[in-house]
């Protein structure tokens, strides 16, 4: 979920919620298919993304809200067999996940507009990282969470 011009900043939050649920999907099936380091890393980034979404909770709630429910699967963009698509996988996610807070941030002050910067700054650096591992060029994006 994308967060679109004129929703509240709790919306935004809720989108985030959203997509750092899906990340910690994905990160479940990303790790299966990696070894060594790359497989610690995946277990990292998914425990980033749960503690992340957790940090959530609070700001979601303060208003009333309830947080939006985890799906009990997502829909991944492509297949992942191999240890070469878990690590595209991965990029994908921190590009969307980052997507998503960079939405956030013109809508939210203070606390929360440091929850969606730094939330922002996670996935990108996340990415990069994913990029140097699966070799990819260029490893860095101009504007992380905008369309290439």
């Amino acid at each position: 979920m994308t967060a679109r011009r004129g929703d509240t900043a709790h919306e935004r939050l809720a989108a985030a919620f959203a997509a750092e649920n899906a990340a910690s999907y994905a990160y479940g099936l990303i790790g299966v298919r990696l070894t060594g380091t790359a497989a610690r890393d995946a277990r990292d980034a998914e425990a980033s993304h749960r503690a992340r979404r957790d940090a959530l909770v609070d700001p979601l709630t303060a208003g009333g809200a309830t947080p939006p429910p985890a799906a009990p699967a997502y829909a991944l963009p492509f297949p992942v067999t191999d240890p070469a698509g878990a690590l595209r996988l991965a990029v994908e996610i921190e590009q969307r996940t980052a997507a998503v807070w960079r939405a956030a941030l013109p809508g939210t002050t203070g606390d929360q507009r440091t929850a969606a910067l730094n939330g922002l700054i996670d996935c990108a650096v996340r990415a990069t990282r994913w990029r140097r591992a699966a070799g990819a060029t260029p490893v860095t994006v101009p504007f992380p969470g905008t369309p290439g």
